[in-house]
């Protein structure tokens, strides 16, 4: 299914069927601030099985990341976060960051395994926020990479649909993305540092 959303104003009844699908554990493919990523709900254990499966890795050896739309519910899936820590994720976000943190118990139940950090994104787009609040918790998410060796990610929404529109539920559609993929901050010490460039400069 492919599902055409405008990315400045988004429909309800829209945004209403992409978290129906969600909620019966659908596998979907979202825009963000940066490239587009499977997705699925944090609370579907069928939905992680399907986004493990898509992404050939087992769910507990899985690195995804935790797709949320607030500051404050950061605490509910990591340990008790640096004074100085905190600081840097506020004035990044929203933003194209992943910030690697510890994780928490929460975090190894959900994945069922001893996970001891978890990537944490807050990108800066009105639909996946709004999703993400009308399915009142978060999303779990993986990149969606394109099969050609130079071009790493894939930008086109209808070429994701017609490569994997028989192991997704729903591609939403919301123009081309971008091919830059977050900056991956590790904050798991006082000192943050970058593990990967991308689109977002840390202040």
């Amino acid at each position: 299914m492919l599902i055409e959303v405008h990315p400045e104003n988004a429909d309800d009844r829209k945004i209403e069927q992409i978290v129906h699908i969600l909620e019966n554990d659908g596998l979907i493919v979202i825009p963000t601030d940066t490239i587009y990523a499977f997705a699925v709900s944090l609370n579907s254990k069928k939905g992680l099985e399907k986004l493990a499966k898509i992404k050939e890795v087992k769910l507990k050896k899985s690195e995804f990341s935790l797709i949320l739309n607030s500051l404050s519910s950061i605490s509910n899936y990591t340990k008790p976060i640096d004074r100085r820590i905190f600081r840097v994720i506020k004035n990044a976000i929203p933003g194209p960051f992943t910030f690697i943190l510890q994780a928490n118990n929460q975090v190894s139940k959900l994945f069922g395994s001893n996970k001891k950090e978890v990537g944490i994104r807050i990108p800066n787009h009105g639909l996946t926020s709004s999703i993400i609040e009308k399915l009142n918790h978060p999303l779990v998410s993986s990149s969606v990479h394109d099969q050609d060796e130079i071009i790493q990610y894939t930008t086109d929404p209808f070429a994701i649909f017609e490569r994997h529109e028989h192991e997704v539920d729903a591609v939403v559609d919301c123009g081309f993305g971008n091919n830059v993929a977050s900056t991956i901050v590790d904050c798991r010490t006082e000192e943050p540092s970058i593990l990967r460039q991308g689109a977002g400069i840390i202040d």
